[in-house]
């Protein structure tokens, strides 16, 4: 469970911080993303970005190499243990900022 940041107007101790409980649900080989779970501050809002992603067919190793936004909840998503178990067969593969070129787009053969 991961304790929100939560700063207002009002003092507040640790523990009565609120948390945030998160859940991954990852399906074969390459631990494609099929669920996910959150329950806490902020889950909705959450929630909108990773349905684009799931959507999207993102896998465990996607997410592993997203660059988290801190401090934030949603950082524990992208940085949730165990890392490297799946190879990235989507995404970024190589950082930009690493000298990646120009992504080249593909599209993925139809088999039927």
């Amino acid at each position: 469970k991961f304790t929100n940041m939560y700063y207002g107007t009002w003092m507040v101790a640790a523990d009565d911080k609120p948390k945030t409980a998160m859940k991954l649900v990852c399906a074969g080989e390459e631990e494609r993303v099929v669920g996910l779970h959150v329950i806490g501050m902020g889950a909705d809002e959450m929630l909108q970005g990773y349905g684009v992603a799931l959507k999207m067919g993102c896998t465990k190793a996607d997410l592993d190499a997203t660059v988290a936004i801190h401090p934030t909840a949603s950082e524990e998503l992208v940085t949730m243990f165990p890392w490297g178990l799946s190879s990235q067969i989507s995404g970024a593969k190589t950082p930009p900022l690493n000298g990646a070129g120009p992504p080249e787009p593909s599209i993925p053969s139809s088999d039927s």
